[in-house]
């Protein structure tokens, strides 16, 4: 007996050994197939014990009870032995970059009660059960594809599941009814479809669902009435249509709804109503009728309501005033009529208020600021009248206000120029009047100021009160006067618009000081003398209109050789001599000289030829020249023969046939022939390849350039670009079979194959570089430049941390898409939804494009920040804490960017402001819903 006894505890013994020196084993197991490159695993080794190891936590002190590594920035393949852990009962290995596929049976794991997989790149199915005791079961935002499978329903226990952001297909399946215990269910962010299942009702313990960014049709059930105990119900961005259930009146818990970007239609339910706990309503862009009922006063918790891009009707009603907790308010685009109630803002708590582009009437009430938090104010495309209310004028949260395009009247009050918070102002396109000469101005963080088409008069302030005005206009008024030089002061200006005004007195020659300046536009005024050979020293300038003025004499020679200049207007004015036969002049259209006396230019010009007694004093300067230098003569046409020698031919012929060189900047003709180009094309010189050809670094008169090799080059004119930020297209050259571009070479780094480098702060500048390329080839180019794809591959980041974007070219047979293309919008919000997650275009090729975009709709309108940022970014926490506001309003803005309508998305000069103003934004950021608004 004793015997038998001791027997049994010895195999006892043995066994529980056995089983520690695996678990063991299957731990180094899973190191070994990780790649930890931040030591989070250093000390898993065989000198510690195991329950010591970090992310380790056991029970009794001897079996692996939970394994948390969540966000170690661990990489490589999924490690399988982790489910052969006999005890395990919680697994997170949450927010990292392993790959591979989940096993498709996890019936072994009879202990697992959590299981967090969410945030990586893993690829196959979802598994299949069953799993009795897991309660959590978190997949999200991987590359998981195929269907939900039927199986689902054996995971009885689950209270928690979450598949979203991934590129699940197919129905819900009916055994999800099952999950009787569940309270929290989200499959957004997939391409699901079919209709919502009315079964889900049988799940009578959900707290929250999100099944949105999908593609969902019919109606939405009205069994969802009978969830009592939802406080979340988010179906976004799908296909849904028909009325709005009366039955969602019934979820008496419900803090959030969210029906936006949908296709509903009726009015809303009166039921709604019912909803008291709601802190957050949004139902925008949708086909919604009817008007807005008073009975939101019911709604006294509501802090977000986003009804705009319907159809409502009607006026704005009163009950809105009385809701005291009320942050955020957008109705635009709408059909609302009749007066702003005039207590709205009194009793409110408002942050943002966008009643714009609807047929608003009567005055901007008093009270919108009453809070002291109103920071973004936008009414424009309205018929508001009045005066600009002193509540608005002495507003000191205000940063940025749009009533432009109104019928407001009377001055500029002197509080209304000493905001200091205003980043952006737009007061134009309406009535205002008097004089603004005479306010002081102290707008320290004006960056953007339009005051265009009123009737302002009087001399040009000669400061703004701020250091940061990129944007001035002040268009369309009566100002008179000269143009201050104190305006050379600003040195971030990119635009300037003084035109229609009565300004006299000459061009001050101190604007060359504003090296940043893109466009000036002095056009329809009274002024005179000459164009200052000055501006011949401004890197960007690229839109230059004088037209309709007095000014005289002749065309400074030395401003054709502005590279970056590529529209000039000169017409109605008194210009007399030859045009230069260089830069923008080249390709000048006549409607741009008429109304003076010039001659010369090339055809298009339409001017006639330079007189006769002009080419007489030129040949007697010639002359004279040589006899008078005779040895210096000797020297030039020495050099002129080199260069001569240098360029070649305009043709050379070859294997693959005639070879024809276009130059765009004539300094680099003097050092690149075509045999050089051509004959750089091999192995050796080889830097990178892509679908579109392959790309070749190159060496010209001891200078390197970067060849892309592509199929073809449509023959159109093209002009010349100079901006920091964009890679700068030197040459062409074409062929029967092929083409070559030639650009600069620039030192640095591929942003794609560098991404994983660079922090927060880095990969925010790389954004304002690429965007500010955008604006200048939007603004202040011709519609021949071509901006391509704007991904990674195209951007080089140089030893500075400066992104320069590298142009494309259309092919010959296909149709342009140009700066201005809202596509290329896109391509931006693309671009920074990359730098935001760490998501690669490497994810789109395996089919989740579109789905890149829905995921990280998903994401935001979460902002669960932890969720999706990149984990090099998430990584530092202090980091996360210190910018989570830019970070979630990056988001904000790229969503805007991706925006399915074209014309919602900003252009890039609004794009540029909005990302440059959130690195002043200091707007409160909740960690629950983030509203999304493409009014800005």
């Amino acid at each position: 007996m004793w015997m038998e006894l001791i027997i049994l505890l010895f195999m006892i013994f043995i066994k529980l050994s056995t089983c520690k020196e695996l678990e063991a084993e299957l731990l180094l197991s899973v190191k070994s197939s990780i790649d930890d490159q931040s030591q989070a695993l250093s000390n898993w080794n065989s000198s510690i014990h195991y329950c010591k190891w970090n992310g380790i936590t056991c029970f009794d002190s001897s079996h692996v009870s939970e394994i948390h590594l969540s966000g170690r920035n661990l990489s490589g393949k999924f490690p399988n032995s982790i489910f052969k852990l006999p005890y395990i009962q919680t697994i997170d290995i949450s927010n990292n970059q392993l790959f591979g596929e989940i096993p498709n049976n996890l019936s072994s794991c009879t202990s697992l009660k959590l299981l967090n997989l969410s945030t990586n790149n893993f690829t196959g199915s979802i598994p299949v059960g069953p799993l009795p005791v897991l309660e959590t079961l978190d997949l999200s935002n991987n590359l998981l594809t195929g269907e939900i499978p039927g199986s689902i329903g054996l995971f009885s226990g689950l209270k928690f599941l979450d598949f979203g952001g991934n590129v699940l297909f197919g129905k819900i399946p009916n055994s999800i009814t099952n999950l009787t215990k569940l309270e929290f269910l989200t499959l957004a962010s997939n391409q699901l479809a079919g209709k919502i299942p009315t079964t889900l009702a049988a799940m009578k313990r959900l707290k929250w669902i999100y099944l949105g960014y999908n593609n969902f049709s019919g109606e939405i059930p009205a069994e969802m009435g009978e969830l009592t105990r939802l406080s979340h119900l988010d179906l976004v961005y799908n296909n849904l249509t028909g009325e709005i259930p009366s039955s969602l009146g019934n979820l008496i818990d419900l803090e959030y709804l969210y029906l936006y970007f949908n296709k509903l239609t009726g009015p809303i339910p009166k039921p709604v109503f019912n909803l008291k706990k709601l802190v957050s309503l949004d139902l925008s862009d949708n086909f919604l009728t009817g008007e807005i009922p008073e009975l939101f006063s019911n709604l006294q918790n509501l802090e977000i309501l986003h009804l705009f891009s319907n159809n409502f009707s009607g006026k704005i009603p009163n009950a809105l005033s009385s809701l005291p907790l009320l942050q955020v308010l957008q109705l635009w685009s709408n059909n609302l009529s009749e007066e702003i109630p005039k207590d709205l803002g009194k009793y409110n708590n408002l942050t943002v208020l966008d009643l714009s582009t609807n047929r608003l009437t009567g005055t901007i009430p008093e009270n919108l600021c009453s809070s002291g938090r109103l920071y973004k104010l936008i009414l424009f495309s309205n018929f508001l009248k009045g005066e600009i209310p002193s509540g608005i004028t002495r507003c000191k949260s205000l940063q940025r206000v749009r009533i432009q395009r109104n019928v407001l009247s009377g001055e500029l009050s002197p509080e209304f120029t000493l905001l200091p918070m205003v980043y952006f102002l737009d007061v134009s396109s309406n009535s205002l009047s008097g004089r603004i000469d005479e306010r002081e101005w102290r707008m320290p963080q004006l960056q953007m100021l339009s005051l265009a088409n009123n009737k302002f008069m009087g001399p040009l302030p000669v400061s703004f009160g701020s250091k940061k005005l990129e944007n001035l206009d002040l268009s369309g008024n009566n100002f008179s006067g000269g143009i201050p030089g104190n305006f050379g002061e600003f040195s971030e200006l990119m635009e300037l618009k003084l035109s229609r005004n009565d300004l006299s007195g000459g061009i001050a020659d101190e604007l060359s000081r504003c090296k940043k300046l893109v466009t000036i536009d002095l056009s329809h005024n009274n002024l005179v003398g000459e164009i200052p050979t000055s501006f011949a020293s401004m890197p960007v300038l690229g839109d230059l209109d004088l037209s309709v003025n007095g000014l005289s004499g002749t065309i400074p020679s030395n401003l054709g050789q502005v590279e970056s200049l590529v529209r000039v207007n000169i017409s109605y004015n008194h210009f007399h001599g030859g045009l230069p036969s260089t830069g923008a002049f080249l390709a000048i259209n006549s409607s741009s000289l008429v109304g003076n006396k010039l001659c010369g230019g090339e055809k298009m010009s339409g001017l006639p030829p330079c007189n006769g007694a002009e080419r007489t004093n030129v040949r007697w300067f010639v002359l004279t020249f040589l006899l008078s230098f005779a040895l210096a003569f000797t020297i030039v046409v020495l050099v002129a023969g080199f260069i001569k020698m240098r360029k070649g031919s305009k043709t050379v012929g070859s294997e693959d046939g005639v070879w024809e060189m276009q130059f765009l900047n004539s300094k680099v003709s003097r050092l690149i022939t075509i045999k050089d180009v051509v004959s750089s094309l091999r192995q050796e010189n080889l830097v990178g390849s892509g679908k579109l050809g392959s790309s070749y670094k190159i060496k010209c008169s001891s200078k390197h350039f970067l060849a892309k090799e592509i199929g073809s080059i449509p023959k159109m004119e093209f002009c010349k670009i100079n901006h920091p930020n964009i890679v700068k297209l030197l040459a062409m050259c074409r062929s029967e079979r092929s083409a070559i571009l030639v650009y600069e070479f620039i030192e640095g780094k591929v942003l794609s194959e560098a991404m994983g480098s660079f922090v927060w702060e880095q990969r925010l500048k790389i954004a304002v570089g690429i965007a500010r390329a955008l604006k200048y080839l939007q603004c202040s180019c011709s519609h021949h430049i071509i901006v391509g794809d704007i991904t990674p591959k195209r951007i080089i980041v140089d030893e500075r941390g400066e992104a320069h974007l590298r142009i494309s070219l259309p092919a010959a047979n296909s149709s342009a898409f140009v700066a201005r293309d809202k596509s290329d919008i896109y391509g931006f919000g693309l671009l920074l939804i990359e730098l935001l997650t760490g998501k690669s275009r490497v994810d789109t090729e395996l089919g989740i494009h579109e789905g890149t975009v829905e995921w990280a709709r998903y994401c935001y309108s979460d902002c669960h920040i932890e969720m999706w940022v990149d984990t090099i970014i998430k990584n530092d926490q202090a980091v996360v804490n210190d910018y989570q506001n830019q970070i979630v309003e990056t988001m904000n803005l790229a969503l805007q960017c991706t925006a399915g309508d074209p014309a919602a998305r900003p252009c890039a000069a609004d794009l540029l402001k909005n990302l440059e103003s959130i690195l002043r934004s200091n707007s409160c950021v909740s960690t629950g819903f983030k509203p999304f608004s493409a009014s800005i």
